[in-house]
């Protein structure tokens, strides 16, 4: 278990040899780890012409500006002529795995080149005209790149329709495949892109920065219903959460979420988060890892979580994980032996299953132990879960008429204790893309490199995806930035782009929120991004929004 707050002795490891025993274990064919290290600047190219840092240099660049509130303003930014084209193709894949039930999971599309070169014979035999692209990926702060493997791809289409019959005879030939838009390769250089920003000045910011997460932790709404649940004069988007029942509680943030200085959902250890104030001043990025533990008449018992189901631990980054103790992005691992602290944000009741679940009152007392896990939490109380070998600790611990104390520590990576209060919100992601105003893009230590899979990297990190970010810049404004992408009106933004458009706008310390089909701007009423999702705007486990002068903090 990890130091306790009062200095136990510690096995969880820290952010450096985390970093470092990551590097160890990530091997080709995805690329040799790169020594950690800022990147290029911003081109110089983009920066004399004023423009982002996306596509080729002389693209043409709108730009619409309006005040949203006092402080608060909008930036609309169209790159490139949106009539541009270009072809729609079939690439040969097989969908995400059991591993990622996230619609978002990228397809199992890249190969050895021998693989690929023998697949494309087969379907070039049978009629098809197919063809073998190496994907190269570009050096990052952490990652040194190089070649991800080869895709197989099937014919040149002008429209979408034509691919999809391509498709439908390649699966009846059985070749599984999607149809692709060039356009969402990361070599389209011409765009369009299609850009939303919006800037917090705190010198004129009169409301309130915050994180809603609805009426409780659980329960999943869309962006635009967590800025109208808050009263919230616009929002984006927030960080990862868990999104199918097989993966824990649906909605429930994957990774750390401090609402109002209260913590709801630990950290995935070492990942990066938004740190936001109230007053709009002071955002941070930062590395955050947690200790927890309960004590009662002389005993400690180490903690593993708070607010979500015990034993299945979204995107990993926990103690004694299966298969990783080290931050995984998508992937649920595994702990039978868990203790995990829910408090009345969770839910109407807390996790069913085999166990114990002691239940505290607003004094930390033991009122109740549950023989079996699940029930309501009591009114400014608690409750503590326990599973598998942990069972009898809690029991021995969790006396009734006993007063348990709770005890969690949040610490940064110098290992410095970070103490939120209540003007204080925390939101997860990753991950990182700006750092000391140069690009500092970190997918291997945050897990988004999956040593077995270079697929999830080659869909997840190198193509284009609807993004969302935030950050800070260097006149210390909060800048929130949706980019609308899986269409062809605008294609989206790899990770490495999307840090290189974080320092085009002149961003100091920036980092990857939830992307794909969760990314969401909302401004009044109107959803201002298009959702990529075909069943519309996705409901989302939290959202960064901002309240007006006055307005009542929403939860």
């Amino acid at each position: 278990m990890s130091q306790s707050p009062t200095g136990a002795p510690r096995t969880r490891r820290s952010v450096a040899v985390l970093a470092a025993t990551a590097a160890a274990s990530l091997a080709l064919p995805l690329g040799a780890l790169a020594e950690t290290g800022p990147e290029p600047a911003t081109s110089a190219q983009h920066r004399d012409r004023g423009g982002l840092p996306l596509g080729a240099p002389d693209l043409p660049e709108t730009r619409e500006t309006e005040r949203v509130a006092p402080g608060v303003s909008l930036t609309r930014i169209v790159r490139g002529d949106p009539a541009t084209t270009y072809p729609w193709t079939v690439e040969v894949s097989i969908p995400g795995g059991s591993s990622s039930p996230d619609p978002d999971a990228p397809p199992t599309a890249l190969k050895d080149r021998a693989s690929a070169e023998e697949t494309a014979a087969d379907l070039r035999a049978a009629g098809f005209d197919a063809r073998v692209e190496e994907v190269v990926a570009e050096p990052v702060a952490d990652f040194a790149g190089g070649s991800l493997g080869w895709r197989v791809r099937v014919g040149s289409f002008a429209t979408r329709a034509e691919a999809d019959d391509a498709r439908g005879r390649l699966v009846a030939a059985g070749h599984p495949g999607s149809a692709v838009y060039t356009g969402w390769d990361a070599d389209a250089d011409d765009g369009p892109w299609r850009i939303d920003v919006l800037t917090v000045d705190p010198r004129h910011f009169r409301g309130e920065v915050a994180v809603s997460l609805g009426p409780d932790v659980e329960r999943r709404e869309t962006t635009s219903e967590l800025v109208a649940f808050s009263g919230a004069v616009a929002g984006v988007n927030g960080g990862f959460f868990v999104l199918d029942p097989r993966a824990g509680a649906p909605g429930d943030p994957a990774g750390v979420s401090v609402l109002d200085g209260e913590l709801l959902s630990e950290p995935v250890d070492g990942r990066p988060a938004l740190v936001l104030r109230s007053d709009g001043r002071h955002t941070d990025v930062a590395r955050l890892s947690w200790d927890a533990e309960l004590r009662s008449r002389g005993t400690r018992l180490p903690v593993d979580g708070v607010n979500r189901v015990p034993g299945l631990i979204r995107n990993c980054g926990g103690l004694d994980d299966t298969p990783t103790s080290l931050p995984l992005h998508d992937v649920t691992c595994t702990d039978p032996d868990e203790v995990v602290v829910f408090t009345e944000e969770f839910a109407d009741t807390t996790p069913t299953g085999p166990g114990v679940e002691a239940v505290l009152d607003r004094r930390g007392r033991v009122v109740e132990l549950r023989e079996t896990r699940g029930g309501a939490v009591p009114r400014g109380g608690s409750t503590v879960q326990a599973t598998g070998d942990l069972v009898p600790e809690l029991r021995r611990l969790a006396v009734p008429g006993a007063r348990v104390d709770v005890r969690t520590a949040l610490e940064d990576e110098r290992g410095r204790t970070v103490r939120p209060n209540r003007h204080t919100s925390v939101v997860n992601g990753g991950p990182e893309l700006v750092r000391d105003g140069r690009r500092h893009v970190t997918p291997a230590t945050d897990g988004m490199v999956h040593a077995d899979n270079p697929s999830f990297y080659y869909g997840w990190v190198h193509k284009r995806n609807p993004r969302t970010f935030a950050g800070v810049d260097a006149e210390g404004r909060l800048v929130l930035v949706t980019a609308d992408g899986r269409g062809t009106a605008s294609l989206g933004l790899s990770i490495p782009e999307a840090a290189d458009v974080a320092l085009g706008l002149g961003l100091e310390e920036a980092l990857n929120l939830d992307g794909g089909g969760s990314t969401a701007m909302v401004v009044g009423d109107e959803l201002l991004t298009v959702p990529s999702d075909a069943a519309g705007e996705r409901p989302v486990g939290d959202a960064v929004v901002l309240l007006p002068e006055r307005s009542p903090r929403g939860h």
